[in-house]
C-alpha cells in the first residue's frame, strides 16, 4: 500500500511538471493575453447590450399580453436573463481574484475584469 502510494505520488508530480509548463506558456505569448482580455470584454459588453434588449422586448411584449400565464413566463424569461448577465459579469472579475490568491498562472498575466 506505502508503494502505491509514493508511486502514485511520484507520478502525479511528473505528470503535473509539464502542464504547469504549458500553461506559462499564454503568459510568455506577445499577444495571446491582451486577446483574451480583449475576447472577455467584448462578450461581457454583448451580454449586457443583450440583457438590454431582452428586457426592453420583454417589456414590450408585457404590455400587450393579457393572459396570466404568460406574463408569469416573461417575467420568469426576464429573471433569468438578469442572472445570465450577472453571472458574465461576476465571473471574470471572480477568477482574477481568486486565480491570483490560489497562484493561477493565467490569473496573473490576464486581467478579466471587464471595466
Amino acid at each position: 500500500m506505502r508503494r502505491i502510494g509514493s508511486a502514485l505520488l511520484l507520478f502525479s508530480l511528473v505528470a503535473v511538471e509539464p502542464v504547469a509548463a504549458q500553461q506559462t506558456a499564454v503568459c510568455s505569448a506577445s499577444k495571446l493575453p491582451t486577446m483574451i482580455e480583449g475576447f472577455f470584454q467584448l462578450t461581457t459588453a454583448l451580454g449586457i447590450i443583450g440583457l438590454a434588449v431582452v428586457w426592453q422586448a420583454d417589456s414590450l411584449i408585457d404590455m400587450f399580453t393579457l393572459n396570466p400565464e404568460q406574463k408569469k413566463d416573461i417575467k420568469r424569461h426576464k429573471r433569468s436573463a438578469l442572472k445570465s448577465t450577472a453571472i458574465l459579469v461576476v465571473l471574470g472579475p471572480l477568477y482574477t481574484v481568486a486565480g491570483s490568491m490560489m497562484g493561477l498562472p493565467l490569473a496573473s498575466c490576464v486581467n478579466l475584469v471587464p471595466w
